[in-house]
């Protein structure tokens, strides 16, 4: 799974002119799953992403994490974290996960993180075009891979 999470005053989705989520300061995080991700992916990152200490603190040091000021999180899924450029001019999206394994583990990863932070997670809709508007704070924009598991042996 790939995050990127960007520390916002405030963040909200529109879809078709019509506002379906929004939050104060927190994290917007935009969530791609990859081929091969799993549950174990999902919960490395929920945890990762609810202890990032990015928020500054009293002295201006980065020692902060959402449950320490009150933060609010907002996740968009977007597959096109996994696009591979480096070849011509367009992207390809193989690293992607089919939206059929890719949705579960989305919305497995809200769940998780819901439950770290003890209240709902707002969220974009699955595979929707959607209009993404935040005010980033800093700016700061961390990416953030879950670690890469071999498969079992057996």
């Amino acid at each position: 799974m790939r995050a990127l999470v960007q520390r916002v005053a405030s963040a909200s989705v529109r879809i078709a002119d019509r506002e379906v989520a929004r939050i104060g300061r927190g994290l917007l995080v935009f969530l791609g799953v990859a081929r091969g991700d799993s549950a174990e992916d999902s919960a490395w990152l929920a945890h990762k992403v609810h202890r990032l200490r990015i928020f500054p603190d009293e002295r201006g040091r980065c020692a902060l994490a959402l449950p320490d000021i009150a933060g609010e999180a907002l996740v968009v899924s977007q597959f096109t974290l996994l696009a591979d450029a480096s070849r011509g001019h367009r992207p390809d999206f193989l690293a992607a996960a089919a939206p059929e394994i890719a949705r579960p583990l989305y919305e497995d990863f809200v769940a998780r993180l819901a439950a770290l932070l003890g209240r709902p997670v707002p969220t974009g809709v699955f595979a929707a075009e959607m209009q993404v508007q935040l005010l980033n704070d800093g700016p700061f924009t961390v990416i953030l891979d879950s670690p890469r598991r071999p498969a079992a042996q057996g």
